[in-house]
């Protein structure tokens, strides 16, 4: 039986030989096992909120005269950007934070009321109004989404300086934006 098994392990080397030569000559590769796949798929949902942005809006401006004059900023106006995507559009309104501007000059009692300021914006179309403490005033209004880099916005002001002391009145505007 030893003699049978050589010629059979003989034999068998052969095979392995010839067939390991043939994958060889044909570009193909030896393997045991075959491998097993299987596929699904997933969805994906990006969901877009609408968002809006109030930018670049100028940090400060003067007013300069004596009493009776009616200084404008219409030389160095306010401006601001305003971005949305909102296909509805956006306002763009706004009001003093307290009802009079103060002196800088401590001891000053004068007051400037801040009602006494008047603005021109893109909704007044020339035209100044004025600023109603506590009541915002809309200065711009788009029915659509503003372009992808925002709107630019312009707004003057002007006031009728009143009798009072010599000094610096101040007060703070806010301005916010809203979609529609």
């Amino acid at each position: 039986m030893n003699r049978y098994r050589a010629k059979w392990c003989a034999c068998l080397a052969a095979g392995v030989g010839a067939a390991a030569l043939a994958a060889g000559v044909f570009g193909f590769t030896a393997s045991s096992v075959l491998a097993d796949t299987d596929t699904d798929s997933t969805t994906a949902n990006v969901v877009v909120l609408s968002s809006i942005t109030l930018t670049g809006l100028t940090e400060s401006f003067t007013l300069t005269g004596a009493p009776g004059s009616v200084p404008t900023t219409v030389a160095d106006p306010v401006t601001m950007t305003v971005t949305t995507n909102n296909f509805a559009g956006y306002n763009v309104s706004v009001v003093p934070r307290t009802a009079n501007l103060t002196g800088a000059t401590p001891g000053n009692t004068d007051v400037i009321p801040a009602n006494s300021l008047q603005v021109n914006g893109p909704v007044q179309g020339g035209a100044y109004v004025n600023l109603t403490y506590p009541t915002p005033v809309v200065v711009a209004i788009k029915n659509t989404a503003s372009a992808t880099d925002g709107d630019l916005i312009t707004n003057n002001y002007r006031i009728t300086v009143p009798f009072v002391r010599p000094d610096t009145y101040s007060g703070i505007l806010d301005y916010v934006a809203t979609t529609l």
